[in-house]
């Protein structure tokens, strides 16, 4: 059995946060915070518009604003020599 997130991120895919703020319908002038995450492929972000354009279709709520976050958790390793040398008593 294999991991769909490691397969994914193998295939180039990193971790994406999108932070949506969205008028309540309810309560127009009033702004509601809705966190997704999901694998997606920078920089077109694929699997998050797709979201966004069902959001658009089904939801009653109006977007207001997106906020990505993207990091691709595989990659090689980085290491940096550190600047400040403390003697250890």
């Amino acid at each position: 059995m294999t991991d769909r997130a490691l397969i994914a991120q193998l295939d180039g895919y990193g971790l994406t946060t999108a932070e949506i703020h969205y008028y309540r319908p309810d309560h127009p002038s009033l702004l509601q915070l809705f966190v997704w995450q999901d694998y997606d492929l920078p920089p077109d972000f694929p699997v998050l518009f797709d979201f966004l354009s069902l959001w658009r279709r089904q939801i009653e709520a109006a977007l207001h604003s997106v906020r990505i976050a993207h990091d691709a958790l595989v990659g090689p390793a980085e290491w940096r020599v550190a600047d400040i040398i403390r003697a250890i008593d």
